[in-house]
């Protein structure tokens, strides 16, 4: 997977050779228990708390993507804002007034680390709550990695800052949205995500950082974007919205559910297509059917099953979508890594979010 914009001046993230070499989500998982479960093993205080110590430490690259060095200079107390659940990485850990950026957090892992911070024995070591030796860090992560039969190098925190990139980027987290988490510049954005303001994606972070948490829907294609236009019918409406790459997703809801949520032009929404409703068809040309959404991509991944198939398109360089088929219609297709397929759902399969 080539996690970089479409246009070459932008930072990369993370390179596609890389992109191979990372833990996936179900990986970071596993580790994340190993982890836990190591400091429930310990019956002293004073090893629990020292373990804690690396669990936090492991907690904040995992879902903030930050480098060690950017954690150990925090001040967890001051640096973290518990109302509006997000850590405030700085340049400099001795000049509180140098550049900083803030990176959401799900509320759940901000209560989280507020509950540890509270506990005796972090309450006594106030002020340094995290002042533990790199080395000794990336040991502990080490360690874990080959615990859980993982290779030592893909469990340092340097490979878990890269694999929390892969794993936004992957779940169709807007590309300006990574970027700005990682700490990356944005010098030259395309003109799709211009129409974009700083505000709107710090909220779309937020809003993936909740939904990532609770996982409230089982729907494996979301798309982040901006309503451009609602076209009421006597029943029914229309909603037309661009996402972050400038694709264009066509729903039809009940006029009922456009007040429920409120929707007008301008708007941030997510739009969320399960993978059984994605249909796949091979050939250059435009398929003339009734889907309203269509979209030409390449076949990136297959996971072949007895009775299902599991594919993944990219269909630009910032999105994926995955598609659930019979095994037997991709026999009959004769799909392939590396093809050239078209991506087609129709309006009625499109569900919406509204926060």
């Amino acid at each position: 997977m080539n996690i970089k914009a479409n246009n070459s001046s932008h930072g990369r993230i993370v390179s596609a050779s890389e992109a191979d070499q990372c833990l996936d989500t179900a990986q970071l998982s596993r580790l994340e228990q190993s982890f836990r479960e190591w400091v429930d093993a310990a019956h002293r205080a004073d090893v629990r708390f020292s373990r804690q110590r690396i669990l936090l430490i492991f907690l904040l690259i995992r879902y903030t993507g930050a480098k060690l060095s950017e954690v150990l200079a925090l001040d967890l107390i001051n640096d973290i804002a518990w109302t509006h659940n997000f850590v405030r990485f700085r340049d400099s850990a001795h000049d509180r007034n140098s550049d900083s950026r803030e990176v959401q957090i799900s509320e759940a892992l901000s209560q989280e680390i507020k509950k540890i911070l509270t506990s005796p024995p972090f309450r006594k070591a106030r002020g340094n709550e995290i002042n533990v030796d790199p080395g000794f860090v990336r040991r502990k992560f080490y360690e874990h990695a080959e615990a859980c039969r993982f290779p030592k190098r893909k469990g340092g925190p340097e490979m878990i800052r890269k694999a929390r990139a892969v794993e936004l980027m992957r779940s169709n987290m807007p590309l300006p949205a990574v970027q700005a988490m990682m700490g990356h510049s944005t010098p030259n954005l395309t003109s799709a995500y211009v129409n974009f303001s700083k505000e709107e994606i710090k909220n779309v972070a937020r809003i993936f950082m909740e939904r990532e948490s609770v996982r409230k829907t089982s729907a494996r294609n979301s798309f982040f974007g901006k309503i451009q236009d609602i076209h009421k019918g006597d029943i029914q409406t229309l909603v037309t919205l661009t996402t972050f790459d400038g694709s264009t997703i066509t729903t039809m809801i009940t006029n009922n559910s456009v007040d429920q949520l409120g929707l007008r032009p301008g708007g941030l929404i997510t739009a969320e297509v399960k993978a059984p409703w994605v249909i796949l068809q091979s050939g250059d040309a435009e398929p003339a059917c009734s889907a309203e959404n269509r979209f030409k991509g390449v076949l990136t991944r297959i996971t072949a099953g007895n009775i299902n198939t599991e594919c993944v398109v990219r269909i630009s360089e910032t999105t994926e979508v995955c598609a659930v088929i019979s095994t037997a219609a991709g026999w009959k297709l004769n799909l392939h890594a590396g093809d050239e397929v078209w991506v087609l759902f129709n309006c009625f399969s499109v569900v919406l979010h509204s926060e």
